[in-house]
């Protein structure tokens, strides 16, 4: 699979478990933000930095992915290998 393949299959994994991934440009913000899970108004949001490479994106979301229960939902095979 190539690399945007896999990204929008982690993404999509984890918005099957209930939590929105955000793309942001955190750079603006002018403070030391790195991408990651956090709660806006009682909703889980992923916040990813949009100006990460595609690599650098398909780690984090599997990094993520790791602690996460997510056995009961199909993965594509490329993915779970990744993931587990």
């Amino acid at each position: 699979m190539k690399p945007e393949q896999i990204y929008q299959e982690l993404k999509d994994l984890v918005e099957k478990l209930g939590i929105t991934v955000s793309e942001q440009n955190i750079r603006k913000t002018g403070i030391s933000i790195k991408s990651g899970i956090c709660k806006v108004k009682g909703k889980q949001i992923f916040i990813m930095d949009k100006h990460k490479s595609i690599h650098k994106k398909n780690v984090i979301l599997t990094s993520f992915l790791k602690e996460l229960p997510h056995e009961d939902i199909y993965v594509v095979p490329a993915v779970r290998d990744l993931i587990s």
